[in-house]
């Protein structure tokens, strides 16, 4: 894995919810990102590279001791990344038992000539339904933790049949998906 340097990565997430009975499908929303990046320089003693991405923009990231081919990174190597992003929704009603809570993940290796490897979290927890703002449209949730959190929702129709006191399944997962490319 490949962590920025000095820095959390941090991703938003912007929930869009859609009225659902139980017994319905979930409701998915995802996204792919993806982006190319040159090795300019390699620090083998601190497990830090330098690169530059197809603006010219370069940084320094710290490669964690997970990733086991590192000696195998040279300079001028192109780091091809796909970021993976979705987010499953389940509405359930009052009175019902709450969904699994908790984060998982997982590191796994490529198996090509070249470095690659994919890292993967997901998390699931399920939140109450606090009010619902139908001019706004948005809607306020409780975490299971107790914190109170208001979120936009990006379309009206979605908050058709949701009410005070339903419950919402949400499950969040992540992927990164990085290898290496020696195109002469």
């Amino acid at each position: 894995m490949i962590i920025k340097s000095a820095a959390v990565l941090t991703v938003a997430m912007c929930v869009s919810l859609a009225a659902a009975e139980s017994g319905q499908p979930a409701i998915t929303k995802g996204k792919a990102m993806s982006s190319t990046a040159t090795i300019l320089a390699i620090d083998s003693t601190a497990r830090m590279i330098t690169l530059r991405d197809s603006s010219g923009l370069e940084d320094v990231y710290t490669v964690g001791p997970e990733v086991q081919r590192f000696n195998e990174l040279k300079i001028g190597d192109s780091v091809k990344t796909t970021y993976y992003e979705s987010t499953v929704l389940q509405i359930r009603k009052a009175g019902a038992m709450p969904g699994p809570t908790g984060t998982s993940g997982a590191v796994t290796s490529g198996t090509g000539a070249l470095p690659s490897g994919t890292l993967g979290v997901q998390e699931k927890m399920t939140v109450t339904v606090k009010s619902i703002d139908q001019s706004m449209p948005s809607i306020t949730v409780t975490t299971p933790d107790g914190r109170t959190v208001t979120r936009k929702v990006e379309d009206k129709k979605n908050l058709e049949g949701v009410n005070v006191g339903d419950m919402i399944d949400v499950t969040y997962t992540r992927a990164v998906l990085l290898s290496i490319d020696r195109t002469p």
